[in-house]
């Protein structure tokens, strides 16, 4: 019988990978934590790994699981960004990914983080409180209907945010390096981020984290837009250089932004700090912003994505173990 340890295990996460593994025939332990160099020890003499990182994993843990006998770990997400794939690749450990469980589900937050911007939501929401039932001109909405959304990264998610904001009959342009015959039908690709940024209502991200996209969103790209351009990261929060977003949100250059993803957030998310101070400033200006609305890294957070998320990664396990390969390998 196959033996696969299971890290950064939720509640709701036990009985569906229980079940997984009676359907499958394989033995599971189930483990709280992330992966660590501090407890990486627990997965001697299983046969492989899966597991939820959202902070980096040391490449000191490459030769030690492969000392176990195991060559491979399977991160139950799309982002990558926690581990250096050639060194995984240097000492034969196999990383693959989630790519897609629900494209639906990031792309409906999108949208959704995108009307609650557009009708200005949470300010009449807050008028509402204090009683103040009036029209007037600080609460009047837009339509998106009459907008142009800029879609970074046409891929299952980006590809699937473009149909939704055209079904509202929005205008869509789009930048992706690598263009889809598929999404020619939805978007009009531009030749540059900028070039998409210069003429959108409403910028979303539908992007990994890469080396070469770090901080690519900060101050200069950001005064490439409209004053009254709504800015929207449910993808990546390294890609934003968050300082100079709040910057360019004091400064007028835009108008609001939802963001569901932070640069620093595998301190906190996801925890819980009820009653306990944050120390660090930089999110709680974001948290206090009245410009923004920060949601905890939950776009993807739905039944469905829950269920395809822990199958699929197990699956891939099951691959490598039973084949020496999966199709979802990222080195």
């Amino acid at each position: 019988m196959k033996k696969i340890i299971v890290f950064n295990v939720r509640e709701e996460e036990v009985d569906l990978t229980k079940e997984w593994a009676k359907d499958h025939n394989v033995e599971v332990k189930l483990v709280k934590e992330q992966l660590s160099l501090e407890n990486v020890v627990l997965a001697k003499g299983f046969d492989g790994i899966s597991t939820s990182q959202n902070s980096p994993v040391p490449n000191d843990i490459y030769p030690i699981i492969k000392e176990y006998g195991i060559h491979q770990i399977a991160q139950r997400s799309a982002g990558v960004d926690y581990y250096d794939l050639e060194e995984a690749k240097e000492q034969g450990v196999i990383i693959s990914n989630v790519p897609s469980y629900s494209p639906e589900s990031i792309a409906e937050f999108a949208l959704m983080s995108a009307l609650t911007l557009v009708r200005k939501s949470r300010l009449i929401e807050e008028k509402v409180q204090g009683h103040d039932f009036r029209w007037q001109p600080s609460i009047r909405a837009g339509v998106i209907n009459e907008m142009t959304v800029g879609v970074i990264g046409t891929g299952s998610i980006g590809l699937t945010s473009a149909k939704l904001f055209k079904g509202l009959g929005a205008k869509i342009v789009a930048f992706d390096v690598f263009e889809s015959e598929a999404a020619k039908e939805i978007v009009t690709y531009k030749n540059s981020i900028e070039e998409v940024v210069e003429m959108s209502d409403i910028v979303t991200l539908h992007i990994p984290a890469t080396k070469d996209n770090f901080h690519q969103f900060n101050l200069e790209m950001f005064k490439k837009f409209k004053p009254s351009a709504y800015f929207i990261n449910a993808a990546r929060g390294s890609v934003v250089d968050t300082e100079e977003l709040i910057e360019a949100l004091d400064t007028g250059l835009l108008a609001g932004a939802a963001l569901d993803t932070y640069e620093n957030e595998a301190n906190f998310i996801p925890k819980n700090f009820e009653g306990k101070e944050l120390n660090d400033s930089l999110l709680e200006r974001v948290l206090s912003h009245e410009k923004i609305i920060f949601t905890p890294h939950i776009a993807h957070y739905t039944d469905v994505s829950v269920r395809r998320i822990m199958q699929i990664s197990l699956n891939s396990v099951l691959d490598i173990l039973t084949t020496g390969d999966t199709e979802l390998r990222v080195n």
